[in-house]
């Protein structure tokens, strides 16, 4: 084999293992108390958007919030209170199904489902809606720092 082409070779295999070991990440944990908590928390967002409980949904939303609504547009806390506050967005009914909690040290993700009777600005978008929260532990305390869902059709 030619020195350039296995030398080539070579550097091409470090930079794969270099590469693949900056990607080892730790294992998620299944720490029951942080898996009921933030359970709890998915269950009490929802209490709270029924009720328009904007200080709890405050508290567990961090400043820095933020998701990427269904038309594409970045929707941060503050207009997600907003929509809360003013009863543009109401939610009427909702049932979560089973999550999946996966907890990294002080980060964690939940993803989910849930069927839920709700409106925007009068309009029925009722349906089964998929949805994942990055959480990240501040202050002790676990806090929503990103979310994504969808309608399931």
């Amino acid at each position: 084999m030619n020195k350039a082409i296995a030398s080539l070779l070579l550097s091409a295999v470090c930079a794969g293992q270099a590469f693949a070991g900056a990607l080892d990440a730790p294992a998620p944990t299944a720490d029951p108390a942080d898996v009921a908590s933030l359970e709890k928390i998915e269950q009490d967002l929802g209490d709270a958007m029924m009720a328009a409980d904007v200080k709890w949904a405050s508290q567990f939303h961090a400043d820095d919030w933020a998701t990427v609504g269904s038309g594409g547009k970045l929707f941060t806390k503050e207009m997600f209170l907003q929509d809360l506050k003013s009863g543009s967005v109401k939610l009427d009914d909702f049932k979560l199904g089973p999550m999946n909690v996966q907890v990294f040290g002080n980060t964690a993700t939940v993803q989910g489902s849930a069927t839920e009777k709700r409106s925007r600005n009068g309009k029925d978008v009722s349906g089964k809606f998929v949805w994942l929260d990055v959480f990240e532990k501040r202050a002790g305390k676990w806090v929503i720092v990103a979310s994504t869902g969808g309608r399931v059709k």
